[in-house]
């Protein structure tokens, strides 16, 4: 640590280094093309030549090398003639055509080197995210930290809150752990005492004992890493578009410059060829074009890390993507608050909320964040006491609240919500207090809205084949599948697994992974392009992929490959265009009508029409509509009243359950009516005004005012079936309800519940994933 600040300086000082190689030969080169022009007007044309072929030398040597270099590792490239054209000119006297050439040829390397630095960033060793040391327990009860490499087999250790499980071992006491970033499950693992614990895992509660069955070579993340390591060793070198259309370009371009020579016995014929047909329309124009993309990616949020995999990325034709943080949201959310009959929604998460405040739990940020979205003010807790895998006890306004795990009996509506709960794939978080449960809190990990969206759009750029890949269980794994609306699904998968499924597709396909934990580096980095959620996912999977996405985006992706496919074929574009005249002027050469020094301000010419082409890659391509910000500011204000209509449809289904099971309950009416009143008052005018101000703004982004005929139809059924539930309370009036009248309004409440919730997630899913 102590040299870490004189090693600060050095950063400014290797990136003008850096700068300075890209675009010294280019700037010298050009100096010298202009010198030579001065002392060429001057009349002194000799001093000229010698500039000029001094420029061409110098422009030869390091070109020759390269090519050298290249064939001695079997890679042909569209270089050689480059380099051909330079010593031809050289050997003819045309000083001049090869000092243009050299410039040419300078311009593309220094474009390329450019596009490289600028979009890559330094790969890190994932070693250098893993945990350094490790608190180790003395033989006299003290705690000592100590460096990793000296945690030995069956030593004990203490792990705090938020820690990084350092080596695999075997727990002391119970925990509550977060596993996502090595196995992709996305809730929580309560592990009681003596279970195993693998390394790489979060604490996400109270701090822990741990005693340590590996070392940390030994241990699940260094296993990880080497994973990552082995696939990164394999991967092949990209070959460059240009290098591509190179291999029938170049041995066209020989044939015809050695049958000019031989048939017209001119050497000065051939190297005329050679001058108009260094390819620069591939050299500069498809450079262009690449880092044009680059550009616009990183506008859009995606650091793509260079040239080579922006090109893959236009090709691309298979999708993996892990589920948890990529699909899902990877974060905790308090889905639905079931409480006890009579008791407060709000009240029950205030408890909560209140307790958790002091907790480094997981999710007590997830708690404390729902309570204060809505507005409840939040108690001081006294009292407060955090049992390891159990829970939270405290003491809110003198009442004492649990909240956790419940070990007692569970009375009839906490086994619904129990059930509910566990067919929904959410987990339970009981509030209780001495008496018994107040209430359940259901936590989900949410599909991201844009996430249907956005596969919709990934098919639309190309891509043919999407796979859920996730060490998530099936059950909850396939809901989310078919949700987001993937060709296959892979759960409940280690990261070797992981790694295995890329290899078997990229043998098919390029094949694109996408991942954000840890666990999902090795697959990264055996994929053609692997994409890393960097924004909220772990470094380590940034480190070895060919892409980050630095927003919390997932329809950046989306962006990103309509944008790499719109600059591939622009690229392709100059570059045919870019050929076909330079194959019309090359024919010119051999005839002997066009001598080198014309032809290579020719090709100049040649150059400026392909590079303006090239220039295009920097619009269009993107199918997404751009959003006013008129509009943004709609949906922004209607996306945060989707939390109120959520609200009421909580207390709608409770509503629907008690009349469904106690339908001579003296509360069924009361309940009917509030549940009536928070509909009319709450739900119906946010429909409205969304019909009114919404939708018409929502035409010109979506393409057609029709294109939310289908919600307005949506609208039209709420009201409908709100009606229907006011029309049952007029005929009830004061009395209890009739036996006849509870089947259909049990439809009404029960369809209004599925009609609205679907009516949500489909405007979340279309119109709010519009939002910036």
């Amino acid at each position: 640590m102590g040299t870490q600040p004189e090693c600060l300086p050095e950063r400014p000082v290797r990136r003008r280094w850096a700068r300075g190689r890209e675009w010294g030969p280019l700037t010298a080169l050009t100096v010298l093309v202009l010198a030579g022009a001065g002392l060429w007007l001057a009349g002194r044309r000799t001093a000229a030549d010698a500039v000029w072929a001094a420029g061409t030398l110098a422009a030869l040597v390091p070109a020759a090398w390269s090519v050298l270099r290249r064939l001695w590792r079997r890679q042909f490239g569209v270089d050689v003639i480059a380099v051909l054209a330079l010593a031809g000119a050289l050997a003819v006297g045309e000083y001049l055509a090869g000092a243009v050439v050299a410039v040419m040829a300078s311009t593309g390397r220094s474009l390329e080197a450019y596009a490289q630095r600028r979009a890559t960033r330094d790969l890190r060793a994932l070693l250098e995210r893993a945990p350094r040391s490790a608190r180790r327990r003395r033989a006299d009860g003290g705690i000592e930290t100590v460096p990793l490499d000296r945690v030995a087999v069956g030593e004990r250790l203490l792990v705090g809150p938020g820690d990084v499980v350092p080596v695999d071992g075997t727990l002391e006491e119970a925990a509550t752990l977060d596993e996502s970033a090595v196995t992709g499950e996305s809730r929580l693992v309560q592990r009681a005492a003596g279970e195993p614990v693998a390394s790489g895992v979060v604490n996400a509660g109270a701090g822990f004992g741990l005693r340590a069955t590996s070392n940390a070579a030994e241990s699940t993340y260094a296993g990880i890493v080497r994973l990552a390591e082995q696939a990164t060793a394999r991967k092949a070198p990209m070959v460059r578009l240009a290098d591509r259309y190179a291999a029938a370009f170049v041995p066209f371009t020989l044939a015809l410059a050695g049958l000019a020579w031989a048939l017209s016995g001119q050497f000065v014929r051939a190297v005329a060829v050679l001058v108009v047909a260094t390819p620069c329309p591939l050299l500069l124009a498809t450079p262009i074009a690449v880092v044009s993309g680059l550009s616009r990616v990183a506008r859009r949020g995606v650091l793509v890390r260079d040239g080579g995999s922006l090109e893959l990325l236009g090709r691309a034709r298979t999708l993996l993507v892990d589920k948890t943080g990529t699909l899902t949201a990877g974060r905790p959310r308090a889905a639905e608050t079931v409480v006890a009959p009579g008791g407060d929604r709000d009240e029950v998460l205030r408890l909560a909320a209140s307790v958790e405040q002091l907790s480094p739990h997981v999710l007590a940020a997830a708690l404390v964040g729902q309570a204060r979205e809505r507005g409840l003010a939040l108690g001081e807790p006294t009292d407060v006491t955090e049992e390891p895998g159990r829970g939270v006890t405290g003491r809110v306004d003198g009442r004492l609240v649990r909240v956790g795990q419940f070990a007692g009996e569970l009375p009839e509506w906490a086994e619904r919500a129990r059930d509910r709960a566990e067919l929904a794939g959410r987990s339970v978080v009981w509030v209780a207090d001495g008496r018994g449960p107040l209430g359940a809190i259901l936590l989900e990990d949410p599909v991201r809205p844009d996430a249907r969206r956005t596969v919709r759009r990934l098919r639309e750029a190309g891509l043919t084949r999407l796979v859920m890949v996730t060490g998530d269980r099936p059950a909850t794994a396939e809901q989310v599948a078919r949700a987001v609306g993937v060709d296959d699904l892979l759960a409940r998968c280690a990261p070797a697994e992981k790694v295995a499924r890329v290899r078997d597709e990229s043998r098919r396909a390029v094949t694109v992974m996408v991942g954000d934990g840890v666990n999902d580096a090795p697959a990264l980095a055996e994929a053609h392009v692997g994409v890393a959620m960097g924004a909220t996912g772990a470094t380590a999977s940034a480190d070895v992929a060919d892409a980050v996405l630095t927003v919390d985006r997932l329809d950046r992706l989306a962006d990103a490959v309509e944008i790499a496919r719109y600059a591939r074929r622009i690229a392709a574009q100059s570059a045919v265009a870019g050929m076909g005249l330079a194959v019309v002027a090359m024919g010119f050469a051999a005839a002997g009508k066009l001598p080198p020094v014309a032809g290579a301000f020719l090709q100049e010419g040649i150059d400026v029409v392909v590079i303006v082409n090239a220039l295009r890659a920097l619009r269009g391509g993107l199918r997404r509509r751009q959003v006013p910000p008129a509009t943004r500011e709609l949906l922004e204000r209607y996306a945060g009243e989707h939390g109120g209509v959520r609200d009421v449809l909580a207390g709608l289904r409770d509503t629907a359950d008690l009349i469904a099971t106690r339908p001579d309950s003296p509360n069924c009416l009361p309940a009917l009516h509030e549940t009536h009143r928070r509909l009319a008052e709450r739900v119906l005018p946010h429909e409205a005004a969304e019909e009114r101000h919404l939708y018409p703004a929502l035409a010109g982004p979506l393409g057609s005012a029709d294109a939310t005929s289908t919600m307005s139809r949506g609208h039209v059924e709420i009201r409908r079936l709100v009606d229907r539930i006011g029309g049952h309370l007029a005929q009830a009036g004061s009395a209890p309800l009739r036996p006849d009248q509870v089947p259909d309004l049990l439809a009404a409440l029960y369809g209004l519940d599925a009609v609205l919730r679907l009516h949500l997630a489909q405007e979340e899913e279309d119109y709010y994933s519009l939002r910036e």
